[in-house]
């Protein structure tokens, strides 16, 4: 596990940036309702936070974010970090790297750095606490640690977001394996964990990973994260998944704005959707994923779901996007297809719009099926 933090990987920087312009959208959003506030803190907590930076000298999650702190005078007031790692080697080598950081003491509150287990009495500890609008990011090693009651306890208060890394390799096969029961059960509950050994015998390994993801998904949902978005991470040949990175809120905007920031991230995109994904292959074989047509798939998905409806653009959006690869560009995109082909009306239309536009007030109205 030492050598892991001796040079980044194209896989470790894509997660670092995700989680690193979430939080800065994130908290740009959050800042403007916490100052009506008494209370106007808002915080960062990452339960497994690594020694800071790699060896090549590629900045961890830890220090872009507070980088983004320091060179922001709102985040500079308002946020509150929490630092955590088990290995106390880590934590030492991280408080340094942190106090190294120029302009760290202009933050007003000083950023803290743990060295506890994360296990049940963390979780109890959260489970009794209040939080103020907070970014948890959940990434262990493997998998020890990751549990439902977890998630639960760090998403149960206003404005609080989770971001955790899921070890699709070391779950897959930790679920037919006895000894490591204990562990799946706290991930995916006992009964659902129960029903999904069963559920995956004989399956493939694209239907076996299609299961465990959307069962993982569909417990999380019932705790009441809502809005549940994985981002997918293959191995550099792009022949099978090594981890996933997956986002949960329980708030429409949250979710609106790490699909942006995912598909920034996404290593390819057919008719500009995106994959979210990350590949290091995608790179060099990009012309073989130019085979579906995902976009003419939206055309026919929207005439089906608003039959005989008026609506604008974005109640089109919030109705049909979520669960869904689709960004607010590709129905707009779609949606002047359609007018263009006299498959919708729009009002206005386009001739008293600006060229190549579809705003969000434009009313759709479809045609009856």
């Amino acid at each position: 596990m030492s050598s892991f933090f001796d040079q980044s990987t194209d896989q470790s920087r894509v997660k670092a940036a995700i989680v690193a312009n979430y939080f800065w959208a994130w908290a740009k959003v959050i800042i403007s309702v916490a100052k009506k506030g008494r209370d106007r803190r808002i915080a960062y907590i990452d339960l497994f936070a690594g020694p800071g930076p790699y060896t090549d000298g590629t900045l961890s999650t830890p220090l872009l974010i507070l980088e983004r702190a320091i060179a922001d005078p709102d985040l500079r007031e308002m946020l509150v970090t929490v630092f955590n790692d088990c290995n106390s080697d880590h934590s030492r080598t991280l408080e340094t790297a942190i106090a190294a950081l120029p302009g760290i003491g202009t933050l007003r509150y000083k950023p803290r750095v743990q060295n506890y287990e994360v296990g049940d009495d963390i979780v109890k500890q959260f489970e009794q606490m209040s939080f103020v609008p907070t970014l948890f990011f959940v990434d262990p090693w493997g998998y020890k640690g990751l549990s439902l009651r977890l998630i639960d306890s760090v998403l149960k208060d206003w404005g609080c977001d989770c971001i955790f890394f899921f070890n699709y390799n070391r779950i897959n096969m930790g679920l037919p394996n006895d000894a490591v029961d204990e562990h799946m059960d706290c991930l995916f509950g006992k009964e659902r964990a129960d029903a999904l050994r069963e559920s995956l015998k004989g399956l493939v390994p694209a239907e076996r990973e299609t299961a465990i993801v959307e069962e993982l998904s569909q417990a999380i949902r019932d705790l009441g994260g809502k809005y549940v978005l994985p981002f997918c991470f293959l191995n550099d040949q792009g022949t099978r998944t090594s981890h996933y990175l997956i986002f949960v809120s329980k708030h429409i905007r949250g979710y609106e704005i790490m699909k942006e920031v995912m598909a920034k991230q996404s290593s390819k995109a057919d008719q500009q959707v995106p994959s979210f994904s990350y590949c290091p292959a995608d790179r060099k074989y990009k012309l073989l994923f130019e085979l579906t047509r995902p976009l003419d798939d939206l055309q026919e998905m929207l005439l089906d779901a608003f039959a005989g409806r008026s609506l604008t653009m974005r109640q089109v959006f919030d109705a049909h996007h979520v669960g869904r690869p689709f960004l607010a560009k590709n129905y707009k995109a779609v949606l002047a297809q359609l007018e263009l082909a006299g498959k919708i009306v729009a009002d206005p239309p386009a001739a008293k719009r600006r060229p190549g536009t579809f705003g969000d007030s434009v009313r759709v109205t479809f045609p009856a099926r």
